[in-house]
C-alpha cells in the first residue's frame, strides 16, 4: 500500500471540497473494497477521505410513495428495512445473497454502486489491464475467462460488474442522488454506468469531485412480486455466474408489465427492456417465459470459456420469472 492523505469529513459540503481540492481522492466509508484495492496497489490514491461521520445513513419514505436511502446506510440494515422487504424484495434477496454478514455489516449502499469487477487480471498488477492501466491491452481477452462478461464487452475489456444490489435497482430504475461544486443532481442508474467501449477506465459518469449521497427507490407498486436469483460456483458468498432480478404485474395469469436485470453476465448490471416487451400482454406459460429469456440473451457474445453463461443465464431468468409468477 502506498502512503496517502487521510481527511476526515464532518459535512458533505467538506467532503465535497475535499473531493474538489485533491486529485486521485477515494472516499472511504465502510472500505470493503477501497481497503483491499489499496494493499494490493491496484486503487493508489493519494488522499483518503473518511464520510463515516455524515449523516447519510437513514433511510426514509419519500412523499411520492418511494424509498431514499442513504449513501452510507449499511448493506445490512437496508437488507432488513420493513419497507424494503415489503416493498423490494428482490433488492432485499440480492443484498442477503451478495456478501456474509460480516461483510454485510461494513459495506454501505454508495460504496457497493461503485466496487470494481473482480477480474482476475484487474486485480493482478502484473497483467495488462485497460481499467487498471488505460491502454495496456486486456490479458481477459486471450486469457481464461470463464467469468468474464457476455453481454456489452468490448475489444478492450471483457470484465463484469461484480454488484448483486445493483442489478434489482437496476430493474427499478432507480435514481442515484449526487452532490459536488455545482450542485446537487439526480443520474438515473441507466445513465450511472458505462459501457467500457474504447475507455474501460471510465466506470461511472460521476466526476472525480462529486459525493454520492442517497439512491432513491421508486413507487413501484408491482414490485411487491420480485424475485432475485443468483447462480454461483458456491453457496458461500460467491460472485453470480448469472443472476436475474425480476417483478411482475399479473392480471390472473397475464402479464401486463415486467421488470428484468441480469447480472454476472454483464459488463454493467444489465436491464432487459426486450425481454420486458416479449412478456407484456402474454399468458405467464413456459412458452412465454422461454422467448422472454432469448430476446434478453440475443446480443450476447461469448469468448471459448465462457459460452454456458448463455444458457446459464437463460434458465436463471426463466427460473426467477417463475417464482415471481408464482408468489401469492
Amino acid at each position: 500500500m502506498q502512503p496517502f492523505e487521510f481527511h476526515h469529513a464532518s459535512t458533505e459540503d467538506e467532503a465535497v471540497a475535499l473531493l474538489g481540492r485533491h486529485d486521485a481522492a477515494r472516499c472511504l466509508a465502510g472500505g470493503t473494497t477501497l481497503v483491499d484495492l489499496m494493499k494490493h496497489h491496484v486503487e493508489r490514491p493519494r488522499h483518503v477521505i473518511d464520510i463515516g461521520a455524515l449523516a447519510l445513513d437513514r433511510i426514509a419514505e419519500r412523499d411520492d410513495g418511494g424509498v431514499r436511502v442513504g449513501a452510507t446506510v449499511r448493506n445490512s440494515d437496508f437488507a432488513d428495512h420493513q419497507l424494503i422487504r415489503e416493498r423490494y424484495p428482490f433488492v432485499s434477496q440480492a443484498l442477503l445473497a451478495g456478501a456474509s454478514a460480516q461483510l454485510r455489516n461494513m459495506a454501505t449502499t454508495g460504496g457497493n454502486l461503485l466496487q470494481r469487477t473482480r477480474c482476475y487480471y484487474f486485480r493482478d498488477t502484473a497483467s495488462p489491464c485497460n481499467k487498471r492501466e488505460p491502454g495496456s491491452g486486456c490479458a481477459a481477452l486471450d486469457g481464461y475467462h470463464r467469468i468474464h462478461a457476455v453481454l456489452g464487452t468490448s475489444d478492450r475489456c471483457v470484465a463484469t460488474h461484480p454488484s448483486d444490489m445493483a442489478v434489482p435497482l437496476m430493474a427499478l430504475d432507480a435514481i442515484v442522488l449526487v452532490r459536488g461544486p455545482r450542485g446537487e443532481r439526480g443520474i438515473p442508474l441507466r445513465d450511472f454506468y458505462l459501457l467500457p467501449g474504447e475507455h474501460p477506465e471510465r466506470e461511472t459518469t460521476l466526476a472525480a469531485d462529486e459525493l454520492i449521497t442517497a439512491v432513491d427507490l421508486p413507487k413501484l407498486p408491482f414490485a411487491r412480486r420480485s424475485v432475485y436469483v443468483k447462480v454461483r460456483d458456491r453457496a458461500s458468498y460467491a460472485f453470480a455466474l448469472a443472476s436475474a432480478a425480476v417483478a411482475l404485474d399479473l392480471d390472473g395469469k397475464t402479464i401486463r408489465d415486467a421488470r428484468i436485470a441480469l447480472g454476472g453476465v454483464g459488463t454493467i448490471p444489465w436491464r432487459a427492456p426486450e425481454a420486458e416487451a416479449e412478456l407484456r400482454g402474454k399468458a405467464l406459460d413456459a412458452d412465454t417465459l422461454g422467448r422472454a429469456a432469448d430476446a434478453a440473451l440475443a446480443g450476447a457474445v461469448p469468448r471459448k470459456d465462457n459460452h454456458f453463461k448463455i444458457e446459464l443465464a437463460r434458465r436463471t431468468l426463466i427460473r426467477a420469472l417463475a417464482r415471481a409468477g408464482a408468489l401469492s
